[in-house]
């Protein structure tokens, strides 16, 4: 499923369609199924109520019905993680993953190395999508190194997750894409710490963060040194913000302020109902039109940061929603990260790990704005609360 969310073209819609039937066949004649799925229950109100607000902000601002199509995949999503109450090969389900992390990330080298792409991007997309590649890429990069610690994993499948780590995090270093990067930090930090704490293997824990952290640091220093101009230039860029239109704001830090300030202008211009979905672009080319804003952002649609984007969408009720769409999942999880149970502290870390990345990736760039990033999103979280429904229910009663 992660790979069939990263390629183009209409067949996808197969696989995702045969789940969903397969999923509403399971909650309406599997008893178990149903059971598993409710002890999820706070994942997926969090869910629908983005949903319902979505669709009364679509009523409210009588928006065009192309506005809906994101929205409406939570329904697909929801019955699609049904599926994950039945006795899945939970090692299949991660080879796959992993896998899925090798192939994007050899992508990312072929383009780079063959195609001569200054910022590899992918399979679906174009030069632009390089930042939401990154943060598709960290978050299965995240993924292969959770399995790749578990105890029990078989030794040849352990090395597949940890090149499906090397080559995944290679391919997301060659995007230049800092914010996806300085998210993934973090995140992975926390993974290790969680592991350290619950296996109680220091060294070895210690060992491979000062695997990664140097092999990156030996990437970006010598072989693309791209990455750490693109950081050093961020004081510059912000310092040289706001000298009329010239020089300062035609950058990629420039003109991404630029877009915070429209969007905060128009979230103060309509703090409760907001402007509607997707609606930025054409407030955008308004305010470029009247001269109060700067000509570069005319061509953007979204203001490259998801709180902002609900703030101008929906106002101050949009913010809240999406803040419980994400913070209602990681308490679900945050609850079971120390849960005796292997299986179900592991599914709970793989939780907090996804929703951390799109947390901190939100405050730089629209993770829901596209159908990829938001597809993976839906099908993880959901999927792993189910999933960990299931567990707890098949665990002996004591």
């Amino acid at each position: 499923m992660p790979l069939c969310f990263a390629v183009s073209g209409r067949f996808k819609i197969v696989p995702m369609a045969l789940l969903f039937v397969v999923g509403a066949v399971l909650l309406a004649t599997r008893a178990a199924s149903r059971q598993a799925w409710w002890l999820a229950w706070p994942v997926i109100a969090a869910c629908v109520l983005r949903l319902l607000y979505d669709i009364g902000n679509f009523l409210g601002h009588r928006l065009d019905w192309s506005t809906l199509d994101l929205p409406a995949q939570t329904v697909l999503f929801i019955g699609i993680a049904a599926v994950f109450t039945l006795p899945l090969k939970q090692r299949v389900i991660a080879l796959g993953f992993s896998l899925t992390a090798v192939l994007l990330g050899a992508a990312s080298l072929y383009q780079r190395y063959v195609l001569g792409v200054d910022r590899p991007y992918g399979l679906n997309g174009g030069d632009w999508a390089a930042v939401e590649f990154a943060m598709y890429l960290l978050v299965l990069v995240l993924l292969a190194m959770l399995q790749a610690l578990r105890p029990g994993v078989p030794r040849g499948e352990r090395w597949l997750h940890v090149a499906a780590v090397v080559v995944g995090l290679y391919g997301a270093v060659l995007t230049q894409s800092r914010g996806p990067l300085l998210s993934f930090a973090p995140v992975y930090l926390g993974l290790m710490l969680w592991h350290a704490l619950r296996s109680r293997h220091w060294r070895r824990v210690s060992v491979l963060l000062a695997a990664t952290v140097l092999g990156m640091l030996a990437v970006t220093a010598t072989l693309h040194r791209e990455m750490v101009e693109r950081l050093t230039d961020v004081p510059a860029q912000i310092a040289s913000f706001g000298n009329g239109g010239g020089d300062g704001d035609a950058t990629a830090v420039g003109e991404r302020l630029e877009m915070w300030r429209t969007a905060w202008q128009a979230f103060r211009e309509h703090p409760l109902a907001g402007i509607g979905l997707d609606q930025f672009g054409t407030y955008v080319r308004g305010q470029v039109a009247m001269g109060q804003a700067s000509p570069l952002i005319a061509k953007y649609v979204h203001p490259h940061s998801e709180y902002l984007e609900s703030m101008v969408a929906g106002g101050v009720p949009a913010l809240l929603v999406l803040l419980l769409f994400l913070a209602v999942p990681l308490g679900f999880f945050a609850r079971h990260l120390n849960h005796p149970q292997e299986p179900v502290a592991a599914a709970a870390a793989a939780g907090v790990m996804v929703i951390g990345m799109y947390a901190l990736c939100a405050f730089g760039d629209n993770v829901f704005y596209r159908a990829m990033p938001q597809s993976l999103y839906l099908f993880l979280v959901s999927g792993l609360a189910v999933g960990i429904g299931r567990l707890r229910c098949a665990a002996p009663s004591r």
